[in-house]
């Protein structure tokens, strides 16, 4: 960090710290949000803590990823949501549990846009993505389209269909998942952490226009969507007990 403030190098990535201990406050009506701006090579990064700003718009159609502690919605906390209207700009809201000075599930701003039957939510494995926001805040994520469904309706002539994968044989673009299994739950989150997680929302549109024209060229958008409109209601099975045994398997 660059206590003073300023403009500090790390890692490969530019990066921007406020004045003060590595954060602003953005002073919005009585909400104030702390805020982190950095810079890396395929765009910009906003991290805000509790919720995002008053008044963002981001547009009809939004990427989401989230980063939690583990893969068990009921142990383990959500700590990060990130977005993309898909314009270079990726914007990260850390959820911080009271006990470590946060405000939990109180962040009325990003529950609205979720919740918001007129953006949609475009998400890789947006299965677990749904359950984790679900289970965190209570509320239903819809509508939704998920790019890991579409590449295995489209692309049935392989196994690979990580965001990884699909990045790279679809859009020529290289990610690193060397934080992926990094502490997301730490108070602080790094450079490179930032990076990570903006990496997974920031290329998302325009994966879905390549998947999409896809799934229009083998004649099965329409299922496409039908998997889409019933990932809420996979999502609120898996968080019931109903992902092993599968309801649906024999």
């Amino acid at each position: 960090m660059c206590p003073g403030g300023g403009i500090g190098r790390r890692a490969g990535f530019r990066y921007l710290w406020p004045r003060g201990r590595g954060s602003s406050s953005l002073l919005l009506g009585t909400i104030a949000l702390s805020v982190i701006t950095q810079f890396i090579p395929s765009g910009t990064v906003h991290l805000y803590r509790h919720d995002l700003p008053d008044g963002l718009s981001l547009g009809s159609v939004v990427a989401v990823d989230t980063e939690t502690m583990g893969l068990n919605p009921h142990r383990d906390r959500l700590c990060l949501v990130q977005l993309s209207a898909g314009d270079g700009v990726a914007h990260l809201v850390q959820i911080l549990p009271e006990r470590m000075g946060g405000r939990g599930a109180d962040c009325p701003n990003l529950k609205r846009l979720l919740q918001d039957p007129s953006v949609v939510k475009l998400m890789h494995f947006a299965r677990f993505d749904l359950a984790i926001l679900q289970h965190t805040f209570g509320i239903l994520v819809a509508p939704v389209k998920c790019t890991k469904i579409a590449a295995k309706l489209t692309r049935t002539f392989t196994d690979r269909h990580g965001l990884k994968d699909l990045c790279r044989d679809l859009l020529g673009i290289e990610l690193s998942k060397q934080q992926q299994t990094s502490d997301w739950g730490a108070p602080e989150l790094s450079a490179e952490q930032l990076a990570y997680a903006a990496s997974d929302v920031l290329h998302l549109h325009a994966l879905w226009e390549r998947l999409e024209a896809l799934l229009r060229r083998e004649g099965r958008l329409d299922l496409a969507e039908a998997c889409f409109a019933f990932l809420p209601a996979r999502a609120r099975l898996d968080l019931l007990g109903y992902e092993d045994p599968d309801i649906f398997a024999h």
